[in-house]
């Protein structure tokens, strides 16, 4: 048929008075419907309207219903529908909406209309609609006529909707229908709009029928009709076409699906009685079957979809290893050790809490790895014994040592190990398991099964699996070995649970509340049982668990009743004895066991006297802090107030509501400053908080003018000390803290790291939370977003901080406000240094000791410490280049810079960044450390060096030489001044909070510095404090991968290498133990005399200092290639076997072993770089090795192409789901981040598709890469394909279909959401059903 094209002209009254004049006469004469129909077709086409003619449906339907119900009209319709006349979703439409209404009173046009609906309803060719005009009067006409924008809040209708809104609303219509017919009636949210009920259906249908007389072929038609509609409901539900689209209503919209199936529950919960209800009840089960089939279908792709016969490769593997643990223990865990092992490093700034982080990961590795959650929960609680035990083999270090003595050194020890087992995995688990209950109280109850076999079901599965995995974790005894500083802890906790025994069986009620067990008693107790008292704590489980067999060992319970036991000192404070002296030590040594005693404890010192309220925060800052893993997130919580709720946010020049309380602040800022404090705070998400709490209090305390001998009374609550806690560990979070890498990419906040990183973390913190909750910024002071700009005096010296960076100084006109305090400064230094106060004896005194009093005391300026701190770098640069020409001496430069640390310890900072600025400028020259002016590092250092090369060469990479072989040891003069400095500090646990800047600024220093200065550094540092011996050389060592692209490649193989154990590796040591222990280190064995680094441990803590770090991507996506490759070679007897009807076992070992290829790499790339290296893989890396992979090896077989392109595939959506996540719940920008991000590359991916791109990899590589990924995204991250452009996915599902992946295609439109139901539609109707598209499951 010719269709017309131009403009769209309606069809006027003359014509369609000719048109209705034609059907009558063909009528009565009863002439070939099909003979008529090309009549009205030629005629049509010399008006020149468009074909098919919406117009047209309108007539015909409105002469047919009903004056005219004749069957020759019907006939005719069936011909028109054939000859393209009409379009039929728009005939159908309307004749349902006037047919079903009125099928009582017109029972022969329900007939003949039900005979019209199972010949065309799956007829839908888009093609035919050639005028935008015509489509749209189409999609008008069945938008009114089913009422679908108003039914299921489409805006913006295509014909590709309309054809799956129509077929779903048909279904329902039937149903309803029927059920209406047989005098049922079902309560529902939704009804068709098509069924009328009660009084409606009483004003429709029965005001025509007066003047019909219903007789009895009327009833049996009627009757006839229900029978035929429940047979067109088993037709239309059975077919292949009505299976797909009937899936992407349940994908897309399950409460409309979910309105379906509550009608199929009311069918099953009747009992047929009556004869007609029993003569269709196999008919009415086969329906039910299919749309529970529908509701039940494998969410994934068929598993011979994606790669050829061999899409799922690791079930069989995996199927053997459900009868032990090791599958627990097997590589598709590595990400959680990696990830703990990674939040162990304290310079780092996390965008979240460990325990979001973790619970995302959870639940994305449960999905990837098709685990049950048994073996889901027993992996976290592995790999957290893991990350404990190896504080054994000394943290940051992985040496490994045969005693068991506390590791040394400036970073996280045993304590935040802890707290990650013990606090942030069961708070993790505990927010799994409140997203199970969320699940299984929605409102849409579609069992979410898929078809590998293995438990998906709420219902209280997770919780089970929980139970279940802490009482299999008896069985793993080496990880449970409890270290040395928590035996005690341990043994109490077996001990409880004795004693709770020990009453039940005696029906004691008194309970073990306030009552420590003889910490010299043994018990028995591991960590297990401190795993079992943290979830308790939570709710997570209950104390039943203390009746397992063998959990509380037989000594423990002969104990229970004879040993004595002591009286908590929480119990003694509970009962209201005053915080005095003893009491005070005893609470700050013993972690508090309930939320009352912390309340309580925050009460008074907030209410408390001035002498209470620093004693309570130093208590609330102490064991409970750190050690009191039961109520850690509760301290955290009351940590953060502390400094919070001081914050004033109606500043009107006045500070005195934080002056007032600096005894009590300066008690918390100096509880908190220690390293593993610190850590703490961060793993549990406040950092960014904290430091938006730490600015008021920095420009409070900074602004105050101190009494002239403030100092010497009360140091600890001077206002320069106050302020120097306050400001110190400002600087430590945004300075020397460095943020991850990922924030350098760009996004939508604009945070580039610093200071307006943190503060940008807080308050979009703040907003989110604002937002999902509601709140009124007014009800509580601690929700107000920081801004810089509202405190001057610490923005004016930010800015003057950052100038100083960028370039040197400018100099000082003379009489000025500053030059005159820089005078008064220097005077400070030169008369403290000609009157020889600080002498050798005592250079290693702390801040604010006794040098500040006596006689001198008065010749310290007094100003408030702002003032200080801005004319610092010019006192810096004088006192410099004194010393650079030779008027100032080596050792009186290194005391005066001392002296004015004693005198304010906030100046640190001021020295760090001058120094460390003037370093990396290199314009000075360097000095000869010979031991006379500068300190020599003679003594150690070629043992130093000697150890960087054998710890480097045990991981295989190749040492650089930078050995001084006699020359003399020079460094740059201000770094020679850094490193004199800071060896002068005194090791007090107390200075923490100086130790940890000066630590980070002489790395940040040394990398700056065109010398290889590291292995100086550590030698002097060595030196003076030799427990740290191994910590310093492992810090150098990690030096030479800063800059080193050589030396970053070789490490990252080694990490393979361990890993894997493939390829050829000469190192024995690498490959004697593969897998975790290989990768990360244990404590089970030791490698020789000398320290070892595990591989994967070293990269963990070099790969945030490396300078170039996207180099990293193009290292790990070459290594897995690599690998894969090599796997290859090791199944070489799978390539016979491709083309059987059965997947190859060794093959199938092949691409499960690629899995643990690409999870490694995806792992050390998240853990390396984070979002920016993973949107580097998206936008360039992937894209490029596609366009630019050569294929030499002619000889290469097939399988090793399939397992280059699975394995990219897979590292490619493991690394994005690790950083994003695979739900749709995220915050705004993170969504836009991964929307842009997914989207880009499926973009490229859709390009090649239709030819525009040229790629230079193996046919078979493409086409495995794009199939594996697309089944990869439909099956574990469904959310993506959400958020990608339609047009991107209908080019990828017709790509596809070239391919003949007919059902990946459909899989990919299903989950486009409703936007792609159009493309949907249109796939269907084309794709020739010869291929399995996705059926039922049965």
């Amino acid at each position: 048929m010719a269709m017309v094209t131009g403009t769209d002209p309606k069809m006027d009254q003359e014509t369609k008075e000719t048109v209705v004049t034609f059907l009558n006469h063909c009528c009565r004469h009863h002439r070939p419907p099909g003979a008529c129909v090309i009549e009205l077709v030629d005629f049509l086409n010399s008006l020149r309207l468009h074909l098919p003619s919406p117009d047209l449906a309108h007539l015909l339907v409105s002469h047919l219903c009903f004056d005219n119900n004749h069957p020759w009209l019907w006939k005719f319709l069936h011909h028109a529908l054939s000859s393209r006349l009409l379009f039929p979703l728009q005939l159908l439409s309307l004749l349902s909406s006037r047919v079903i209404p009125h099928r009582h009173s017109h029972p022969q046009a329900h007939a003949l209309f039900l005979a019209l609906l199972v010949q065309h309803a799956f007829t839908f060719d888009p093609a035919t609609v050639e005028t935008p005009s015509t489509k749209l009067k189409i999609i008008n006409s069945i938008d009114v006529a089913l009422q679908l924008s108003e039914t299921y809040k489409i805006r913006d209708l295509e014909l590709g909707h309309i054809f799956v809104l129509f077929f779903y609303s048909i279904i329902i219509a039937l149903i309803d229908s029927t059920l209406n017919d047989w005098g049922l009636q079902v309560s529902t949210s939704e009804r068709s709009c098509l069924v009328p009920m009660g009084d409606q259906y009483m004003e429709i249908d029965h005001k025509v029928t007066h003047s019909f007389e219903k007789g009895e072929n009327h009833e049996q038609i009627r009757k006839k009709n229900s029978i035929l509609a429940l047979e067109i409901l088993e037709s239309l539900t059975e077919s292949k076409k009505g299976v797909v689209l009937l899936q992407s209503v349940l994908l897309n919209m399950p409460e409309k699906f979910n309105c379906l199936l509550q009608r199929f529950h009311f069918l099953e919960s009747l009992e047929l009685t009556s004869a007609e209800l029993i003569s269709v009840s196999q008919v009415l089960k086969k329906v039910s079957a299919n749309i529970r089939a529908v509701s039940h279908f494998d969410y994934g792709p068929s598993k011979n979809q994606i790669v050829g016969k061999f899409v799922d490769v690791g079930s069989q593997n995996m199927a053997s290893l459900r009868f032990n643990y090791s599958y627990c223990q097997s590589p598709c865990w590595v990400p959680l050790d990696i990830y703990m092992e990674n939040s162990m490093d304290s310079k780092q700034i996390p965008t979240k809490s460990a325990i979001i982080v973790l619970t995302e990961s959870i639940k994305t590795l449960q999905k990837f790895n098709q685990a049950s959650w048994q073996e889901t929960f027993l992996a976290v609680w592995l790999s957290a014994l893991r990350l404990v035990q190896r504080v054994e083999i000394d943290p940051h270090q992985s040496f490994v040592f045969m005693d068991r003595d506390p590791p040394e050194g400036p970073i996280p020890h045993l304590e935040a190990r802890m707290s990650m087992l013990l606090s942030i995995v069961p708070l993790a688990i505990a927010n799994v398991l409140n997203d199970d209950s969320e699940h299984s109280l929605s409102s849409v109850q579609v069992p979410l099964e898929t078809g590998y076999g293995h438990e998906r079901k709420s219902d209280g599965s997770r919780k089970l699996g929980l139970i279940s995995s802490i009482q299999i974790l008896g069985h793993f005894s080496s990880l449970l070995c409890p270290p040395t500083l928590v035996v005690d802890a341990s043994n109490q906790a077996a001990r409880k649970a004795a004693s709770f025994i020990y009453s039940s069986m005696n029906e004691k009620s008194e309970s073990a509340t306030g009552i420590h067990a003889n910490t010299n008693v043994k018990a028995g107790g591991n960590l297990r049982h401190l795993i079992v008292e943290a979830c308790i704590a939570r709710n997570l489980i209950d104390t039943s668990v203390y009746f397992w067999p063998g959990y509380v060992s037989t000594s423990a319970r002969s104990l229970s009743d004879s040993s004595p036991l002591e009286k908590s000192p929480w119990l003694t404070f509970m009962e209201g004895t005053p915080l005095n002296g003893s009491l005070i030590n005893s609470l700050t040594e013993t972690p508090a066991s309930s939320l009352a005693e912390i309340e309580k404890l925050y009460y008074i010192a907030i209410n408390g006297s001035e002498v209470e309220k620093p004693a309570a925060a130093k208590i609330l800052c102490g064991a409970s802090l750190i050690h009191g893993w039961y109520i850690q997130e509760h301290v955290v919580h009351f940590v953060v107030k502390f400094l919070a709720s001081s914050v004033p946010f109606t500043h009107s020049g006045s500070w005195s509501h934080l002056i007032n309380n600096m005894s009590m602040l300066s008690a918390v800022l100096h509880g908190v400053s220690s390293v593993d404090t610190v850590h703490i705070l961060s793993l549990h998400g406040v950092i960014p908080t904290v430091a938006a709490s730490l600015l008021p209090l920095c420009e409070a305390f900074g602004s105050v003018k101190p009494t002239s001998n403030s100092t010497s009374n009360e140091p600890s609550a001077s206002p320069y000390m106050a302020f120097s806690l306050a400001f110190l560990f400002l600087i430590r979070l945004w300075k020397f803290s460095r943020p991850p890498l990922d924030q350098f990419a760009t996004d939508g906040r604009g945070a580039i790291g610093g200071l307006e990183y943190l503060l940008s973390l807080h308050n979009n913190c703040i907003i989110s939370s604002q937002e999902k909750l509601k709140i009124n910024t007014s009800d509580s002071a601690s929700v107000k977003p920081v801004y810089i700009d509202s405190f001057p005096k610490l923005r004016a010296w930010y800015c003057q901080q950052k100038s100083c960076v960028a370039s040197s100084l400018s100099g000082l006109s003379t009489g000025n406000s500053i030059h005159q305090v820089a005078n008064l400064i220097l005077s400070m230094i030169y008369q403290r240094i000609s009157k020889g106060v600080i002498s050798s004896s005592n250079s290693s005194s702390s801040p604010t000791s006794s040098n500040a009093c006596g006689e001198d005391a008065f010749q310290r300026p007094v100003l408030p410490a702002w003032e200080v701190l801005e004319v610092l770098p010019f006192v810096l640069e004088a006192i410099l280049t004194a010393c650079a020409h030779g008027r100032l001496s080596s050792r009186d430069l290194t005391t005066g810079l001392r002296d004015l640390v004693d005198f304010l310890p906030a100046s640190l900072t001021a020295i760090m960044d001058y120094f460390t600025s003037e370093v990396t400028r290199g314009v000075w020259k360097p000095v000869l450390m010979n031991g006379t002016d500068w300190p020599s590092p003679a003594a150690l250092l070629p043992s130093i060096e000697s150890e960087i090369k054998t710890i480097l060469t045990s991981v295989g990479v190749d040492v650089p030489s930078h050995s001084s072989d006699g020359s003399p040891v020079m460094l740059p003069l201000p770094m020679a001044v850094l490193v004199s400095l800071s060896i002068t500090f005194k090791l007090d646990k107390n200075l923490e909070y100086m130790h940890s800047i000066t630590g980070a600024a002489l790395e940040n220093c040394a990398s700056g510095c065109p010398l290889p200065s590291m292995p100086i550094i550590g030698s002097l540092w060595a030196q003076k404090v030799r427990r740290w011996h191994n910590f310093i050389v492992v810090s150098c060592a990690r030096s030479v991968f800063r800059h080193n692209k050589v030396s970053v490649a070789q490490l990252l193989r080694s990490c393979f290498s361990s890993f894997l154990g493939t390829l050829c590796i000469s190192n024995s040591k690498l490959t004697a133990e593969c897998r975790m222990n290989g990768l990360m280190g244990s404590t089970f064995s030791a490698h020789g005399s000398y320290p070892y680094v595990a591989p994967g441990f070293l990269f963990i803590r070099s790969c945030r200092n490396i300078h170039n770090v996207r180099y990293l991507t193009d290292v790990i996506v070459d290594l897995v290639t690599q690998y894969s490759n090599e796997l290859n070679g090791t199944r070489a007897n799978a390539a016979s076997r491709i083309k059987s009807s059965e997947p190859s076992p060794s093959l199938s070992l092949a691409m499960q072993s690629a899995k643990e290829v690409a999870m490694l790499g995806a792992s050390l790339l998240c853990a390396a770089g984070g979002i920016l290296l993973v949107q580097e893989l998206y936008k360039e890396t992937i894209p490029t090795w596609l366009l630019s992979r050569d294929v030499k090896h002619n000889n290469d077989s097939v399988v090793c192409h399939i397992l280059e392109g699975y394995s990219m595939a897979y590292l490619l959506i493991l690394s994005g789901s690790l950083i994003w996540g695979v739900g749709a719940k995220l915050p705004s920008w993170t969504f836009s981040r991964r929307n842009r991000t997914v989207g880009a590359h499926l973009d490229f991916l859709a390009e090649v598709m239709e030819r525009k791109i040229s790629l230079s990899c193996h046919p078979v590589t493409w086409k495995t890469y794009v199939s594996s990924l697309v089944g990869f995204m439909i099956t574990y991250a469904p959310a993506w394909i959400r958020e990608v452009k339609v047009e991107t996915l209908r080019k990828l599902a017709h790509g596809l279909c070239r391919w003949h992946k007919h059902e990946l295609a459909l899989s990919l439109l299903q989950r486009g959401g409703v936007a792609a139901m159009g493309a949907l539609a249109e796939l269907v109707n084309l794709v020739e059903f010869e291929q399995r598209i996705p059926m039922p499951c049965s």
